[in-house]
């Protein structure tokens, strides 16, 4: 199985996978290949595009039958079986985490020095004011 990005046929705006059966295979172990990530296909204004060099790539993976973190993964047929023949590609190929890293010690430092630059400033507008009404 491989998960091509989206928009790359015309007046198809959906991703595409691609179901790869061989007949004569010894093993059962299936391929699951997520090539929809940016390194797989180049932005275009009306389709994107999968460059030769994107297809070689996928290609390479699919030959090598290797396990790439959050690229491609070979799955026992017992595994897909306990899972209900699901066939989802995003089932058996964890994405990539691209969430913010954030220090929390640095961020309530941030917090504490607005804090004391708030009140700083509220004392001042209270005196301000006091000079004001005095």
């Amino acid at each position: 199985m491989i998960a091509l990005a989206s928009n790359l046929f015309y007046g198809t705006t959906i991703a595409v996978t691609i179901l790869v059966l061989a007949k004569n295979r010894a093993d059962t172990v299936i391929q699951f290949i997520d090539a929809t990530g940016e390194d797989f296909f180049k932005k275009a204004t009306n389709t994107n595009l999968m460059t030769d060099d994107h297809i070689a790539r996928v290609m390479e993976m699919f030959g090598s039958k290797e396990d790439v973190d959050h690229v491609a993964a070979s799955v026992p047929y017992e595994t897909i079986v306990e899972r209900g023949y699901n066939l989802s590609v995003s089932s058996y190929v964890e994405p990539r985490d691209t969430r913010e890293v954030v220090n929390i010690d640095e961020l309530n430092e941030e917090i504490g020095t607005t804090v004391e630059r708030i009140n700083q400033l509220r004392a001042d507008i209270d005196a301000i004011i006091a000079e004001i009404n005095a």
